[in-house]
């Protein structure tokens, strides 16, 4: 299958910019929407974004960076998306109609707050996106590992197999291993959850909880999350393949997690608005309990998922983080 030979990426954050760099490297022209304006010029001059992974270098020939999104938007029949979903809506919303006919895939790793939706239904529901138009690109891959070019995993889901097989190829390289399936729903709540699962992991640590209680911390969350999506959307898949458990790991045990970072300081005593304030990076599942915690509660039988209800707890409603783990660690096994 040959590879894409142009695509446009939507977003200039960390993720984004490891795509661009896997893209770049891979001798893919790019155009880059990036909101700074001076992000952009300093990539489309010097090669380098200097609001993240600034350390990178990417070839200028291979790449257009603009602050114009319609302009990068129209650029190709390819779009990836990796604006972070607390900022989807309100950057994309007005130019939804331009996606229109175009292949997407989103690298977005969370829920619209605005609609407490997966990005698909997002662009199901607001710019008309069919299905068979749309893909998944998710981990497990930290996007400081792939600017250091450690060997990374990705999975690229679609209905369409021959676009996952396109992407697939487009993605890999020498530091760059992918695999694909079809699992587009599962795959998309898999990454919202892990990012909820990887805040307990880090409120727990700190709270001083060990190794121990980590492992059976995520052991239960694993389970969770098979449940969960079993109820969002039942078909048949492994829980223990990378785009599920993988990501879940790297996610909850990994220092360049900041969504563990976040969870951490909570767990130290910050409050939310606090925590928010000490991160530079949005912490994706902050933004997704709440949608999260709603749907397992949405059918006639409540989810037992005694994990999220636990970050709820914490996030939402300001609850001490001490009184809530010395509770859920009675409902782990």
């Amino acid at each position: 299958m040959s590879k894409y030979q142009s695509l446009t990426v939507l977003g200039g954050g960390s993720f984004g910019t490891a795509l661009v760099k896997i893209f770049n490297d891979n001798e893919v022209f790019v155009t880059w929407y990036v909101k700074e304006e001076d992000g952009v010029k300093s990539i489309n001059t010097v090669g380098q974004n200097p609001h993240y992974l600034s350390s990178v270098q990417l070839n200028t020939n291979l790449i257009h960076a603009t602050s114009n999104i319609e302009e990068a938007i129209a650029a190709s029949s390819t779009v990836v998306i990796a604006i972070p979903s607390a900022f989807l809506h309100q950057s994309l919303h007005p130019f939804l109609s331009l996606l229109k006919g175009k292949t997407i895939f989103s690298a977005v790793k969370g829920m619209v707050p605005e609609t407490g939706q997966i990005i698909g239904d997002y662009l199901a529901e607001c710019a008309a996106i069919e299905l068979k138009n749309f893909g998944v690109i998710s981990g497990p891959c930290h996007a400081e590992e792939i600017a250091l070019e450690r060997h990374s995993y990705l999975t690229v889901s679609a209905l369409d197999s021959l676009k996952a097989d396109q992407m697939k190829a487009t993605l890999s390289n020498a530091y760059v291993r992918v695999s694909t399936g079809n699992d587009i729903i599962g795959t998309e709540y898999a990454a919202v959850l892990k990012n909820v699962y990887a805040i307990a992991s880090g409120i727990a640590s700190g709270l001083g909880y060990g190794d121990n209680f980590q492992s059976v911390l995520i052991s239960n969350a694993i389970r969770e999350m098979k449940r969960y999506l079993g109820r969002i959307y039942k078909m048949k898949r492994n829980i223990n393949q990378s785009a599920y458990l993988g990501d879940l790991l790297v996610t909850a045990y990994s220092d360049h997690s900041r969504n563990k970072r976040f969870g951490h300081r909570l767990g130290q005593g910050m409050t939310v608005k606090e925590t928010f304030k000490a991160e530079k990076m949005i912490a994706e599942g902050a933004y997704a309990i709440r949608p999260v915690y709603l749907m397992a509660r949405s059918h006639k039988k409540t989810l037992r998922t005694p994990i999220i209800d636990a970050v709820y707890k914490v996030v939402e409603k300001g609850a001490s983080a001490t009184e809530t783990f010395e509770s859920l660690k009675e409902k782990l096994n």
